[in-house]
């Protein structure tokens, strides 16, 4: 359960409160999220000056509305802490999504602060230590990534696969056949559907 109160030196602050629920569900109600988080800052003293609230399902933060002002208007500091339920109503992205946007917060003076998760808060003397930690999680699930795609490309490629551009293939005689009948570069470059420099190739090495 969510401590009374924060440190004092977090008191007087404005806060912006987000809430989330899934559209899938019938059962979430978000002014069970609001009144809590409104109870919260005014036992801290704090100032609500703006809620977000999205109705939305799955991981995409690009869909949600609310959550992308939130993001935006952070950058004109009209609030010094975001506050919210829990880290699945924030984001459900993953650990390293999840950072980059209290990063994001942060970099603008913003604190973050979970209700209900008492070690996922930006302010205090463990916001720090939070936002280390957090960062290394970060780093470890993006290298985790780089590693199943390697290793994913490695067994494609074992199993015959090829990547990339796929290899350009022009008939030479054709190349050279309508270059000896007057057309120009640019002309056989735009009747093959290739680039002029490699008809120039072609002719060169003839």
């Amino acid at each position: 359960m969510a401590s009374t109160r924060l440190n004092a030196h977090t008191s007087c602050m404005r806060v912006a409160i987000y809430t989330r629920v899934s559209s899938n569900d019938g059962q979430q109600d978000v002014e069970n999220q609001t009144h809590a988080l409104r109870a919260f800052s005014h036992r801290n003293g704090w100032e609500i000056v703006r809620e977000y609230t999205d109705k939305a399902s799955g991981k995409s933060a690009a869909k949600r509305v609310q959550f992308q002002a939130m993001l935006s208007d952070a950058a004109q500091r009209p609030f010094d802490v975001v506050l919210v339920w829990a880290l699945d109503r924030f984001t459900r992205e993953g650990v390293g999504e999840t950072f980059d946007y209290i990063k994001r917060l942060v970099s603008h003076g913003v604190q973050f602060v979970s209700f209900t998760e008492e070690h996922f808060r930006t302010t205090g003397p463990a916001g720090e230590l939070m936002l280390a930690v957090a960062a290394w999680i970060a780093k470890a699930e993006r290298q985790r990534m780089g590693e199943r795609t390697r290793a994913g490309l490695e067994r494609a490629r074992r199993n015959g696969s090829t990547f990339g551009r796929p290899k350009l293939v022009v008939d030479r005689a054709r190349v050279l056949e309508l270059r000896e009948a007057g057309e120009t570069l640019v002309a056989i470059a735009k009747r093959l559907k290739v680039s002029k420099s490699s008809i120039a190739r072609m002719c060169s090495a003839a």
